[in-house]
């Protein structure tokens, strides 16, 4: 197949609910073939912008237009509470044809069920004639090399699974694999990324590098976007504009930009005061002298039509995400694993981590690296029990995991596993003393939550936030909590480039001990040395990351 796939978006803008503009007058290219990055700070509107493109939302003004098959994965494939089964979802990714098929094929076979009589039987052969014509045997046979290469199951050992009992990283490895095995010429993908180990993302940039598909895709991982984007569309300061270039030189490219944006206002204000000035001065002569009341009203129109065309597009402003990651001292051992086995996980092993180390938790999805940060968050354990963890869930294990004296646990989840705080504003979590021990009257949570650039947001329900919002409100409440041990599950998986750089500043100058989970291989290299959980249920120390293998199917 050819690629002829594109995206055309022109005077795109699109308002929130609360009248704001997102963006305005924004207009993109994406070309046949390109992979290209669609970067930016939390809440600016990637995902919006990708659903325009998508169809899903309409614009207030502008349109877009896609050639070519488009398909789509979603920044959260599943969720906890979605009983839709792998077959269901992999018709989800399927083109509308297909679409039409299967909910045709569903109704007849429950009409059956309900009362079969030749009608029908006659409906069922019909649907399933409009299954066939509609290429359904073909994505069948297509599903199960899709089954085999994500699960190692065969379609039809995987198609009635629901969604929700797979991993975040098997979630999204399905997606993956049907999209780029589809006919679709152009892919969306927002944060295709979050959840996947590393040989996964290493997987993933070989398919995007040797795929003829058009991508615009939506990430943070700095080392994909490294390896992968072709160029680099940044929606900031309410449009858009592209780097023509890879990752690699994109923060040149876009502080020589900025200082050329500044430029450009510089002169637009000395040109408008000068004009200003100048009417200023003929309006004074024409007082006095009849001839100069023509000139006087020619700048007046000259001053008018320079402001109507405006100023130069808007720099963007800076985020000043400002993270206060304090700690204080605890104990020489922060932590003290002896004989830990989490069960079906791990085989039995020891740990000693001290007071201000950085340990990164490193290992395939599954391995049990999640576990192991639960139950510290729980305060360890002093025996072969199912400990319960701080917010709900059970970690079966054997052994003893202690803590240290006056270390203070601090556990940040990936952002889809914060129930507790669903419901709620963030204001009203704050107030409530779940930041600190006293609560904090909402002037405090309001300058809290500014620093964390949270304002806008201060009333929004924490479920309603985009991944990156609910990233920095986590960091948020470990720094209200006061936490001396950082537990951190995967914390960059959402955050923007920005605000990951500002947590890695902020844990170099955290006093204290952290130990993350994470398949960041950017932020992964700032640590100490890594614990390593393998597949097989070992668990050993490095100095250096060890990956792992690549997944089945790669």
């Amino acid at each position: 197949m050819s690629t002829v796939g594109f995206i055309e978006a022109s005077g795109l803008e699109y308002r929130l609910p609360d009248g704001r503009v997102l963006f305005h007058d924004t207009s993109f290219r994406v070309g046949d073939g390109d992979k290209v990055a669609l970067i930016g700070a939390n809440g600016t509107g990637k995902t919006t912008l990708l659903r325009l493109v998508s169809g899903e939302l309409s614009p207030a003004a502008g349109g877009t237009r896609v050639v070519g098959g488009l398909g789509v994965m979603p920044q959260f494939v599943g969720s906890v509470r979605d009983a839709t089964t792998v077959q269901e979802f992999l018709v989800s990714l399927a083109g509308p044809a297909l679409r039409k098929a299967f909910a045709a094929v569903e109704d007849a076979e429950l009409a059956m069920l309900e009362a079969e009589s030749e009608a029908t039987q006659l409906r069922y052969a019909s649907a399933l004639a409009e299954w066939a014509e509609a290429g359904g045997y073909d994505a069948e046979v297509a599903w199960d090399v899709v089954s085999g290469a994500a699960l190692d199951l065969s379609f039809d050992q995987a198609k009635y699974r629901e969604l929700r009992t797979l991993s975040g990283g098997e979630q999204k490895r399905i997606a993956l694999e049907a999209l780029f095995r589809s006919d679709a010429e152009v892919l969306l993908l927002d944060e295709p990324d979050n959840y996947l180990d590393v040989p996964g993302k290493r997987h993933l940039e070989r398919m995007m590098s040797a795929s003829r598909k058009t991508v615009l895709y939506v990430s943070h991982d700095r080392e994909m976007l490294a390896a992968t984007a072709t160029r680099v569309l940044t929606l900031e300061a309410a449009g858009v504009w592209v780097h023509g270039g890879g990752f690699r030189g994109y923060h040149q490219a876009r502080d020589g930009r900025l200082e050329r944006l500044d430029e450009r206002h510089r002169r637009w204000e000395e040109e408008h005061q000068r004009l200003k000035d100048l009417v200023h001065t003929l309006q004074q002569q024409a007082k006095i002298s009849a001839s100069m009341a023509g000139k006087y009203r020619a700048t007046q129109t000259r001053l008018a039509r320079f402001e109507s065309a405006g100023p130069p597009p808007e720099r963007p402003v800076q985020q000043k995400v400002r993270m206060r990651l304090q700690g204080s001292r605890t104990g020489m051992r922060a932590v003290r694993c002896s004989g830990l086995e989490l069960t079906g996980l791990t085989d039995p092993f020891d740990l000693e981590v001290f007071f201000g180390e950085r340990v990164a938790v490193l290992g395939a999805n599954g391995t049990g690296k999640s576990h192991l940060l639960r139950l510290l968050a729980a305060g360890g354990s002093d025996g072969d029990l199912h400990e319960q963890a701080r917010h709900g869930d059970t970690v079966a294990h054997r052994g003893t995991a202690r803590l240290g004296a006056r270390v203070r646990p601090g556990w940040f989840a990936q952002t889809q596993a914060r129930p507790d705080l669903y419901g709620r504003t963030l204001v009203d979590i704050l107030g409530r003393g779940d930041g600190d021990r006293d609560g904090r009257p909402r002037g405090a949570a309001m300058s809290a939550l500014r620093r964390y650039e949270l304002q806008a947001q201060a009333d929004q329900a924490f479920e309603s936030l985009s991944g990156g919002e609910q990233a920095r409100f986590q960091i948020l409440l470990l720094e209200l909590q006061g936490s001396t041990l950082l537990l951190l599950d995967e914390p960059t998986d959402n955050l923007d480039l920005h605000s990951a750089d500002a947590l890695q500043e902020a844990l170099d100058r955290f006093e204290g001990t952290v130990l993350a989970v994470t398949h960041d291989r950017w932020f992964a290299a700032g640590f100490d040395r890594c614990l390593l959980l393998y597949d097989d249920g070992t668990v050993r120390e490095s100095a250096e990351p060890d990956w792992g293998t690549e997944p089945a199917g790669a």
